[in-house]
């Protein structure tokens, strides 16, 4: 019987594959839903709707003890991995594509390790350190030229640049402050409760900055399909996958989500993909799986299970 994390790849490729097309698919829906909303309630709908989610296959698989035990770090985990980058990333793809949002927001795990090497002592070898160089090379290049080729403003790109990548760095330093304040509790806790937590922190500017006329259909099937699909499920698979394929194969879903991303902005968006981007993107990666060590992790051969 294979132990969790050494499952064969046929056996979580799937849910895999599904996981990088569902958040890839949540920066379309942003861009949809804020478009009419606006970034604070997009956001704040989002998490409102994943917790009515959750929250009852929570209880089902009778998770409300360790919620209610460990609530004050769950929620305030909710703001700063949910509520504050989910408003950022709402209103940065209103000023660059979808495609170059999603690509910003595969630079999460170079900001983990970063953040992790300060705050929690993780060594970061000559290997990982040039990965992290790389990481950000290819972030300052493409924020140099990628905003001019995609039809938007280049003063609005700036600050909507700035915006996914310090919604990215809140990503890294939520997980450095889970891995400190939330090991040992379930996962399904965890991700419910921070919803929760993130729903309650957008609640006031939701409703302070509602749009004053009703938006379309289509803007509120796109927050329910980011809640639900994007966020609800999405966070199920995740779990689901880190269990069957190990923590680092789940972290490389960062680097196809853009790609689902990508496709999604240029086919229902009509949004340029530009080769800067794509070159740029490519750094970016490579630099990512120096810095995380994935490089090692995935080399044939090395399918052992993750240590803590």
């Amino acid at each position: 019987m294979n132990s969790p994390g050494t499952q064969p790849v046929t056996a979580w490729i799937g849910e895999f594959t599904l996981l990088a097309a569902l958040w890839g698919s949540s920066f379309l829906f942003m861009r949809l839903g804020a478009s009419e909303f606006g970034p604070l309630p997009t956001a704040g709908l989002r998490v409102a709707l994943a917790t009515v989610f959750l929250w009852p296959i929570m209880l089902r698989q009778g998770h409300w003890p360790a919620f209610r035990q460990h609530w004050r770090p769950i929620m305030f985990a909710g703001v700063i991995n949910s509520a504050i980058p989910f408003a950022l990333f709402s209103w940065a793809v209103l000023h660059i594509a979808t495609g170059l949002s999603s690509i910003l927001n595969a630079t999460v795990p170079l900001f983990g390790a970063l953040i992790a090497w300060a705050w929690l002592g993780d060594r970061i070898n000559r290997l990982r350190w040039a990965g992290l160089a790389l990481g950000f090379v290819g972030v300052a290049l493409l924020a140099w030229r990628a905003p001019a080729g995609t039809g938007f403003k280049t003063d609005s790109a700036e600050w909507a640049i700035a915006a996914c990548l310090l919604a990215s760095c809140f990503y890294g330093v939520s997980a450095s402050f889970a891995r400190r304040h939330l090991t040992g509790i379930p996962p399904l806790a965890t991700a419910t409760g921070s919803q929760l937590g993130a729903a309650l922190g957008l609640a006031l500017p939701t409703l302070w900055l509602w749009p004053a006329q009703l938006p379309g259909l289509r803007a509120w099937g796109a927050i329910v399909a980011m809640a639900v699909l994007c966020t609800g499920i999405a966070y199920i698979l995740y779990f689901r996958l880190i269990a069957s394929a190990g923590p680092s194969r789940a972290l490389a879903v960062t680097f196809i989500a853009p790609v689902f991303a990508v496709l999604y902005g240029s086919v229902f968006l009509g949004e340029r993909i530009t080769p800067w981007m794509v070159g740029c993107a490519l750094v970016i990666v490579c630099g990512t799986l120096l810095s995380t060590g994935l490089i090692r992790t995935l080399r044939p051969g090395r399918a052992q299970p993750e240590r803590p």
